[in-house]
């Protein structure tokens, strides 16, 4: 399994090849559905579709945001950047949703135990759509480095409505937080921007800066009471 290699004039990218090797392998399984990993993420594609979107469907999709540096100075005060991570405290699994803005103060975050990551990063779209609401925006756009999250607004939230938010018969997770979104998404004007957060720092743009400080917001800190609970307890 994985035994193929990186093109032999493609140096660069061998080392990155055998880390996603390793990573797909590692995580490649099926079996909890509360756990969404790489490939729960693959299957949750809607049944029947392939990675190609017809004419009609580019049409029905979420509007593709403009680079943020590109992004009219009208529309700016409506751009949040997004994210969600998880981390394991002890027997605990914790996870945080944040939402950030370069031009206004919204400290919005979320968070909880027992979901992963990609729940975060769902629910931190969730978060978002509170502030525009909150706010009376008149439209929204959203910035984040999740493909996952991206590729659901840009068409999955439709087929997965249509599938009735389930796979294979059964609920597929996070569904009641998807159903929300969907919802929501119909009432407002909202545009999506996926960020590439692994260029090289000296290629970093504002958009790309802008992501570093959502990603660092969500970071899910870790008191010393949690740290001595992961260490054990201390025998006398």
């Amino acid at each position: 399994m994985f035994k193929e290699r990186a093109p032999s004039t493609h140096h660069a990218t061998d080392a990155t090849w055998s880390k996603w090797v390793a990573l797909i392998t590692q995580r490649a399984r099926i079996g909890n559905p509360n756990h969404p990993g790489i490939l729960e993420v693959i299957t949750d594609w809607p049944e029947g579709k392939d990675f190609r979107m017809s004419p009609e469907e580019e049409v029905m999709r979420t509007e593709e945001a403009p680079l943020y540096n590109k992004l009219p100075e009208d529309e700016k005060p409506y751009a949040l950047f997004t994210d969600g991570s998880c981390c394991i405290v002890g027997k605990h699994r914790r996870w945080k949703a944040t939402v950030w803005s370069p031009t206004r103060p919204v400290p919005e975050a979320a968070e909880g135990e027992g979901e992963w990551s990609q729940f975060a990063e769902v629910k931190a779209i969730q978060l978002a759509l509170d502030i525009a609401e909150r706010e009376r925006w008149p439209m929204l756009c959203l910035y984040r480095d999740s493909w996952m999250v991206a590729n659901a607004l840009w068409g999955w939230l439709q087929q997965w409505k249509q599938s009735k938010w389930q796979r294979r018969g059964k609920p597929m997770w996070a569904a009641p937080l998807r159903h929300d979104i969907a919802a929501r998404l119909e009432k407002l004007v909202v545009k999506v921007r996926h960020v590439d957060a692994h260029i090289p720092k000296r290629w970093a743009t504002e958009e790309h800066q802008n992501n570093q400080q959502v990603d660092q917001a969500a970071k899910i800190e870790v008191a010393q009471v949690d740290l001595d609970l992961m260490d054990g307890p201390v025998s006398g």
